[in-house]
């Protein structure tokens, strides 16, 4: 199976699957990363591990279906058949999932169905909720809704940060997201 990873920031998730891929914890073939940003720090960890890139930023008055369109030729091309969204901040549109609904995967730092969309952490912060964690699942039309595959709780402490919060989310997603993607592509998800 031939998989690739979109990101359009940081990358610490992309690094964390990377990692596992390079020790055979994760099977199939890595062709790239994919990622919107053309100056997101991603890029830099793609170089560090050496792990062919793609740099594919929505253009000037380009529509979601040409920017996906031109996304597309590159997976197919690639002979992509998973693709995994670590931090990949688009919502992905009909041109993509017509081709690969079931076979794209998100990581999403909260309970779902709550707190659904781009601020997830910072909403279960500030709602003062006393567990939220991690969804892994897959992407269907709407946001943060498809089928999920798997989910981790995390209490929220007493007197914790966002700062504290967020790392603790990080680490159970650099944990988890990589043995669910070595389960889906053993098929055994």
């Amino acid at each position: 199976m031939k998989f690739m990873i979109f990101a359009s920031g940081n990358g610490s998730n992309v690094e964390a699957i990377v990692a596992a891929y390079l020790n055979h914890e994760i099977p199939g073939e890595l062709v790239g990363i994919l990622c919107d940003q053309p100056n997101a720090f991603v890029i830099e960890r793609a170089k560090k591990y050496d792990v062919p890139y793609f740099v594919v930023p929505r253009l000037v008055n380009e529509s979601k279906q040409a920017h996906e369109a031109r996304i597309n030729q590159i997976l197919q091309h690639k002979q992509v058949n998973f693709i995994f969204l670590a931090g990949y901040m688009r919502i992905i549109g009909p041109t993509l999932l017509e081709d690969y609904l079931g076979r794209i995967v998100n990581l999403h730092p909260s309970l779902l169905p709550k707190y659904p969309g781009k601020q997830a952490i910072q909403d279960a912060f500030s709602d003062q909720a006393t567990e939220t964690g991690i969804t892994i699942h897959y992407v269907d039309e709407g946001i943060d809704t498809g089928p999920i595959i798997s989910q981790t709780k995390l209490a929220v402490l007493p007197d914790e940060s966002l700062a504290d919060l967020t790392e603790r989310i990080h680490k159970i997603e650099h944990r988890d997201y990589p043995r669910v993607i070595a389960n889906i592509l053993g098929g055994r998800e």
